[in-house]
């Protein structure tokens, strides 16, 4: 097993980053319904919550590929 850490990634601006600590960013930006207007998923519109849309997106890599792509355009405001 290599239990070496993993390479820096300087210019992934995603690094160091959870999908929950994204996911949380975006709703105390935007609120659920501001988020379902952005990304009109089912986990977003339909008794949100961040359990449960994390466990979506984690399953779901285009859904996924969406949140980041708007929690970076959010955060280069």
């Amino acid at each position: 097993m290599n239990d070496s850490p993993p390479p820096p990634q300087p210019r992934n601006p995603l690094h160091g980053l959870t999908l929950e600590a994204i996911l949380t960013a975006l709703v105390a930006e935007h609120g659920w319904r501001g988020l379902a207007a952005r990304i009109p998923l089912r986990c977003f519109i339909n008794e949100p919550s961040i359990k449960s849309s994390l466990k979506f997106l984690r399953a779901t890599p285009w859904a996924r590929t969406q949140v980041e792509e708007l929690y970076l355009l959010t955060q280069r405001k």
